[in-house]
């Protein structure tokens, strides 16, 4: 499974494009541009088994930092400061990672 087949490959490039110089991701947006904020709650269920990289069921810091690249493998990390505030975003009972129904209530 591909995340094109989730989202368009237009739509993801252009949420790639508005964020692709380092602290300039701003989630809210990316999550519009992208498609996500359209999708069913289990289409984005979807999208996070995607994104969570080790299957582990919760995404953590080091699966944040490459969030843009589960969406085009060429695309950059995420900076330090861009992955604490999409942790802080999320990480709505404080653990230290982010599961698929804090992910959901995020975008």
């Amino acid at each position: 499974m591909s995340i094109t087949d989730m989202l368009s490959a237009d739509d993801i490039a252009a949420a790639l494009q508005e964020c692709q110089d380092p602290d300039t991701f701003e989630p809210q947006k990316f999550f519009q541009t992208s498609g996500l904020s359209k999708m069913s709650a289990s289409q984005l269920k979807d999208v996070f088994r995607f994104i969570d990289n080790d299957q582990s069921g919760y995404l953590d810091g080091e699966e944040l930092r490459y969030f843009l690249q589960r969406f085009q493998s060429d695309a950059r990390e995420l900076t330090e400061s861009e992955t604490k505030s999409l942790m802080e975003a999320a990480d709505n009972d404080g653990d230290g990672k982010i599961g698929a129904d804090e992910f959901q209530e995020m975008v």
